[in-house]
């Protein structure tokens, strides 16, 4: 058994409390780094493959903010609690892995300066195999913390530490043709009161904020407009919804392996992620992180409204993580399921009133006339 399956198993049903940073993947999976736990050197330096150069050398990071922040006086600082759930669902194999890291600075043994919550959620949705996310999983908040701009510059970092752990995994499958495969990937991380969201692929993080779903991430489909055009631009095409008819995202880490895909003059598959941010707030009541198997059957606006009340009820992130693998089973979901409810506060979210209507109603003369006649009828 591979020892990202283990701690999975130990995660379901516990919370993320007294959980770990995962081992590393087994001997075949491995790329050098280590998994005692002393505090690695930290670097400024890059590791890319020669096909991320082109549009990534100066690493311009574009993130979007997400609107709709009221103004608040009181400074609130968020209590981060979280839990997960997967479940293999009706395909044969389990390619889905996700990490729960509520202290993120020092299970990484970095020093925590402030005392704020600083906190890592990562979903990874394998395909053709499971080494990609088990790879992901292990390396991509290890690139995050050995970089000395860390935390200062997160969205940067975070950025970069994407395109290293491609690049990475095409080295290592470079040595190991049995590690081909390929893998989404979304990464949440809340410092103090910013939660940023970074991901390739169509796992999705939507914020509940005061009962409105706010999605922090985009799927990235083949047919979507942006995705389309880059993928032309880039020397590929979509036939029937499927990059160069082969995969159903247009972004993924890994997939080396692919013909067409990824190349040292680029392709059309890009690791690149999209960035969101935001701002947390008294209004934030939690993240829902969840691969597309979930999504296939919730929207999001659907998924916050049940987790919410399901929160109401045992304000518990590990049980609402399976009440919503559950539910989604239930709806007939075809592919693995995986879940991460990311709490902001220790209180269960409030009941929300609905103000009462103010319009007025009145009667003409004419209108008074025509209903009294209309029930002198009736007497008659």
């Amino acid at each position: 058994m591979e020892a990202s399956e283990e701690i999975g198993r130990l995660e379901n049903g516990s919370s993320s409390r007294s959980g770990r940073p995962p081992n590393p993947p087994t001997a075949a999976d491995r790329t050098g780094l280590t998994n005692d736990r002393v505090v690695v050197p930290r670097k400024k330096s890059l590791v890319r493959h020669a096909s991320l150069v082109k549009t990534t050398t100066a690493l311009d990071v574009s993130v979007e903010p997400v609107l709709g922040v009221g103004n608040h006086e009181t400074e609130f600082v968020p209590v981060v609690r979280s839990g997960a759930w997967a479940d293999i669902g009706l395909r044969p194999t389990m390619e889905d892995v996700f990490l729960c890291v509520d202290n993120f600075m020092s299970d990484y043994g970095l020093k925590n300066l402030i005392d704020e919550p600083s906190a890592f959620y990562g979903m990874f949705d394998g395909h053709g195999g499971k080494h990609a996310a088990d790879f992901a999983s292990c390396h991509l908040p290890r690139f995050i913390t050995e970089d000395e701009e860390f935390p200062q510059e997160i969205e940067r970092v975070v950025a970069s530490a994407f395109l290293q752990t491609d690049s990475a995994f095409a080295e290592a499958c470079s040595l190991d043709a049995a590690l081909a495969s390929g893998t989404t990937a979304l990464a949440a991380l809340v410092f103090g009161r910013r939660l940023v969201v970074a991901n390739v692929g169509d796992c999705r993080a939507v914020l509940c904020r005061r009962g409105k779903a706010i999605e922090m991430s985009r799927d990235h489909k083949p047919v979507c407009s942006k995705e389309k055009k880059r993928i032309e631009a880039s020397g590929g095409y979509v036939y029937d919804g499927y990059l160069n008819g082969q995969l159903n995202v247009a972004r993924a880490l890994g997939d080396w392996h692919v013909e067409g895909m990824k190349g040292a003059d680029g392709g059309p598959l890009s690791a690149e992620p999209e960035l969101m941010s935001t701002k947390l707030t008294e209004e934030d009541e939690f993240l829902i992180i969840a691969c597309d198997g979930v999504w296939d059957v919730f929207m999001s606006q659907n998924a916050v409204d049940f987790a919410r009340r399901r929160l109401q009820e045992h304000n518990d992130p590990v049980m609402c993580s399976k009440d919503l693998v559950d539910e989604a089973l239930k709806r007939k979901s075809g592919d693995n399921l995986a879940v991460v409810v990311v709490c902001f506060q220790s209180q269960p979210p409030p009941n929300l009133i609905a103000p009462r209507s103010r319009v007025q109603r009145s009667f003409s003369a004419e209108g008074l006339r025509e209903l009294q006649s209309f029930l002198d009828s009736l007497g008659n």
